[in-house]
């Protein structure tokens, strides 16, 4: 299997129908449908490693302010014990929940809408640790690579530039920071120069603005991590949206 970054951008892409829910579709039309997929979420960012371990995991409307069509929006991909299970083996010894209580949050289903708008492959959701240094969501991604020869797709969602503050509501011009640290990415992807990229805080100031917390950046790390030898990587969609949010994507495929 492919593993596969998706920027998210806002909740609303769930509805819409824009360029970028558009590659979306067209990812999920190109990809061998898989046996499961272990999604990497921003927005499941808690002390510690979970995965979430039930038949019907739950859609979590994770979010306020947005129509009531949105909070009615459902995804009702089964669960799989067995793919949690095997998730927590690959990352032994280190300790990992099986979670019950979490579900799907805004982060996994409103790109999973897109990408495979049937909800009937089996999802598994991993948590990011937020008290663990860049290098360990790399090195996680390492241990989880395995999963690909098993028909699992490793499918993450976040955002490499996400500065909510910065904002542009009146006008949809990308600030020139954000264009350059999105090239920036890009370019360090392309040559396989990932370790610039777990230590993006040496990267300047483009940097800090683009990942003023990191959440919505390490999911990218974890796909990094998951690279095979002999992969090609792949941008199927880019752009900032609102000034201040990336939109890229990234695949690695043989």
């Amino acid at each position: 299997m492919p593993v596969i970054f998706i920027g998210h951008g806002s909740p609303m892409n769930a509805l819409e129908a824009n360029r970028y829910t558009q590659v979306w579709r067209q990812l999920g039309a190109e990809t061998p449908k898989p046996k499961a997929i272990l999604m990497i979420s921003a927005h499941w960012y808690i002390p510690g490693v979970a995965v979430t371990a039930m038949a019907q995991p739950k859609t979590i409307h994770d979010f306020g302010g947005f129509p009531p069509e949105l909070f009615a929006f459902q995804y009702p991909a089964p669960g799989s014990l067995a793919v949690a299970e095997r998730v927590k083996d690959l990352l032994a010894p280190l300790d990992v929940a099986l979670d019950r209580t979490w579900g799907l949050d805004h982060g996994a289903w409103s790109v999973l809408a897109h990408v495979f708008p049937d909800a009937d492959i089996p999802v598994v959701q991993l948590s990011i640790d937020r008290t663990k240094p860049n290098q360990f969501h790399y090195d996680l991604g390492k241990k989880l690579a395995g999963l690909r020869a098993e028909g699992v797709l490793i499918l993450a969602s976040g955002n490499v530039v996400h500065n909510l503050p910065l904002i542009n509501w009146q006008a949809n011009t990308a600030y020139d920071w954000a264009t350059r640290f999105e090239q920036s990415t890009k370019d360090f992807l392309a040559r396989n120069e990932h370790q610039a990229l777990i230590d993006y805080d040496k990267l300047g100031k483009d940097a800090q603005l683009s990942i003023p917390t990191p959440e919505h950046y390490l999911p990218l790390l974890y796909i990094m991590g998951a690279r095979r030898d002999g992969d090609q990587v792949q941008f199927p969609v880019e752009g900032i949206e609102l000034g201040s949010i990336s939109m890229l994507s990234a695949k690695y495929s043989i």
